[in-house]
């Protein structure tokens, strides 16, 4: 199980040399970790539909092996901090984004509890085997970590949840959007409008 401390599968080292957003990059990945083999589509199709600002910081929310902070900063020079509960994971986005030559944040915490400060925004690939709580944490967690306007950005299939999810966003921020959909995957998008929301205090 990816969504976990310590994953006890044994080593299964992969190397992904790819293209993202017209960007040459290089991931090494292992076993306990989220689509070790390739580039999942989710996240592919998730990178295609965003275009943040150079400068502005971003949370990335269950980085794994880093494809989506990394890929990002190289791509659109955000300044990425990237989190997950997977111990193995953050070993390998350290690596990945030094083989990257990106410069980023990087630590354990789960969900957002060691998570200080805000963002401009926080990008997430949910771990959809952990559960609605978690994914659902991740959409509640993201507002009290948003600067004012913003945005939390998701992907999730619609088949896992993708309905459920889009109505907890537009709980939580008064707002959601679908600004892509591709093969069933739903890129969901919500803005941080105000500074305080009563239905999650």
């Amino acid at each position: 199980m990816y969504y976990a401390e310590n994953p006890d599968a044994a080593h299964d080292i992969h190397q992904l040399d790819t293209e993202l957003l017209a960007q040459n990059v290089s991931f090494t990945t292992d076993a306990g970790v989220f689509s070790k083999k390739a580039i999942d589509f989710g996240s592919q199709v998730l990178l295609s539909a965003v275009n943040f600002e150079a400068k502005s910081t971003l949370l990335d929310v269950g980085c794994g092996y880093g494809p989506i902070g990394i890929t990002l900063a190289k791509a659109q020079g955000v300044i990425p901090t990237m989190i997950d509960v997977n111990l193995r994971a953050l070993a390998l986005s350290e690596k990945n984004a030094e083989k990257n030559k990106v410069t980023a944040t990087i630590f354990q915490s789960n969900l957002y509890d060691k998570v200080v400060g805000t963002y401009d925004n926080i990008i997430s690939n949910p771990p959809i085997r952990a559960g609605k709580d978690v994914v659902h944490g991740v959409i509640t967690g993201a507002f009290g970590h948003l600067n004012l306007a913003g945005t939390l950005t998701i992907v999730i299939q619609k088949k896992q949840g993708a309905p459920s999810a889009k109505a907890k966003m537009a709980t939580v921020f008064g707002n959601c959007e679908v600004i892509k959909k591709d093969k069933g995957y739903f890129i969901l998008q919500s803005v941080k409008e105000t500074r305080f929301n009563t239905d999650i205090l």
